[in-house]
C-alpha cells in the first residue's frame, strides 16, 4: 500500500522573530500579544497569530495574510519588551499532511515524532538533511509544518523527493 502525502507551501504567511529584551518575561510579552507564549520549544495559536518557542527568550511569530507592514506593527506592539525582525522574505514554510507525513519527516530528523512524544503543540529547532529547520506539529492529526531559510528550499526539495521515493510515498508538492 502506498501512503499519501501532501505538501503545501504557505503562500501568504508573514513571519517575524521576537527576542525578549533583558528583564522582559514571556508572560509580559505574551500579555501584549494576547496569548501565553511557550517558555520552551512549543507552538501556540490564537485567531490572528501562531507563535513558536525557538529558544530561551526567542520566538518565531507567524500571521496569515497580515500584510507587508505586519512586523512593523508587531514591533510597535512589543516596544520596550522585545526586538522584532521581519523574516518573511528569507523564510519559507511548508505544511505536510496525510498518513505519510510523519514517516517522511521522521526519516530526516533525530527526534521521535510519534504522537505520544511529539503531539499537537510540540515544536523543535533541528536539522533535516543538514538543513536548519523549525519543525512543529499542527492541531491536525497528521499535520506538521517546517520553516527553513528560503535559500535551502531546492536542497530540501531534493531531500523530500529522494526520501519519499525510498519509502514508496506518493505525494503532491507545491510549486517550488
Amino acid at each position: 500500500m502506498v501512503d499519501q502525502l501532501t505538501i503545501a507551501k504557505r503562500q501568504t504567511l508573514q513571519l517575524a522573530s521576537i527576542m525578549a529584551r533583558r528583564g522582559a518575561s514571556a508572560a509580559c510579552i505574551g500579555a501584549r500579544l494576547g496569548l501565553a507564549l511557550p517558555t520552551r520549544p512549543g507552538w501556540v495559536q490564537s485567531s490572528a497569530l501562531d507563535v513558536l518557542g525557538t529558544g530561551p527568550g526567542s520566538w518565531l511569530a507567524l500571521a496569515e495574510g497580515a500584510g507587508p507592514d505586519w512586523s512593523d506593527r508587531l514591533s510597535v506592539q512589543l516596544a520596550g519588551l522585545a526586538s522584532v525582525s521581519d523574516q518573511s522574505g528569507g523564510t519559507v514554510v511548508f505544511r505536510f499532511a496525510g498518513p505519510g507525513a510523519r514517516a517522511l519527516l521522521q526519516s530526516g530528523v533525530t527526534l521521535d515524532l510519534h504522537p505520544d512524544n511529539f503531539g499537537p503543540g510540540a515544536a523543535a529547532t533541528t536539522a533535516i538533511a543538514h538543513i536548519g529547520v523549525v519543525l512543529w506539529r499542527t492541531a491536525e492529526k497528521a499535520g506538521f509544518e517546517v520553516a527553513l531559510f528560503r535559500s535551502y528550499k531546492a536542497s530540501f526539495r531534493h531531500w523530500i523527493e529522494t526520501s519519499a521515493a525510498a519509502q514508496g510515498l506518493a505525494f503532491q508538492a507545491p510549486e517550488w
